[in-house]
């Protein structure tokens, strides 16, 4: 099975768990979409694909509805994304994705947890040599082959394929997102999730008790609520 499946699982059984938390998020995804791009899904890529996350979630479609139009009220506070890039214990790159109305508390408490760990913070894309932007989609199969998928995504950008029963994972660079979303929708293929992903280019090598270091800080990174995302470059565990 493929990363793309394993990650999405474990995605899913954590927000199943914490589904409050998960519907948060996904309102400040709603706001930043709403914020970027208004409140027209029609017309807003960015606000289709969060709304899709938001269905794989099973978040109520009226909850959805409501922060979208809280997003477009001239009162609307502003949500801005921040991204932190530091390495915590052991030279493990962490790359933090917020989303955020109060920048100066952000910081603040990013920068906390990275000291606390013995870990630092660094400079706006000091680990873009490190991890990699892509695109993933997971869509179902329908009745169309592997080899029939590749045939018709490859011109808008596929990279790499992922089957799992009647699902498939395709990769595409960041900036083949918004093409592959557009193709994808007018060939009529569902689009189960869809998200920008970073993966690793280099791997930090650790141990069992290193990796519970590591993981004991990004645990509390999580817990924050302006926190989106967390990326990490540790080898995954055999």
């Amino acid at each position: 099975m493929g990363r793309a499946f394993e990650k999405r699982k474990h995605k899913i059984f954590a927000n199943n768990a914490k589904n409050a938390r998960a519907f948060t998020r996904i309102g400040k995804e709603i706001a930043i979409a709403v914020k970027l791009g208004g409140s027209s899904p029609d017309g807003n890529p960015r606000l289709r694909m969060v709304m899709q996350n938001a269905k794989a979630l099973n978040m109520p479609k009226d909850r959805v509805e409501a922060a979208i139009n809280r997003a477009a009220a001239k009162d609307a506070k502003a949500m801005d994304e921040v991204i932190f890039e530091g390495y915590g214990p052991h030279g493990v790159a962490v790359l933090v994705e917020t989303a955020t109305d109060n920048n100066t508390r952000t910081v603040a408490n990013i920068r906390m947890y990275f000291n606390r760990a013995e870990g630092s913070l660094g400079k706006t894309g000091s680990l873009d040599f490190i991890f990699n932007r892509k695109g993933i989609f997971t869509i179902e199969k329908g009745t169309r082959t592997l080899e029939d998928l590749e045939l018709e995504l490859i011109d808008y950008g596929a990279e790499e394929f992922e089957s799992d029963e009647n699902e498939v994972a395709v990769y595409t660079s960041f900036s083949d997102f918004g093409p592959m979303q557009k193709a994808l929708e007018e060939k009529g293929i569902t689009i189960i999730s869809a998200e920008l992903d970073r993966i690793p280019a280099t791997y930090a090598e650790v141990d069992d008790a290193q990796r519970a270091e590591v993981m004991k800080m990004i645990e509390k990174i999580e817990e924050d609520e302006d926190v989106q995302n967390v990326f990490h470059n540790m080898r995954e565990e055999e």
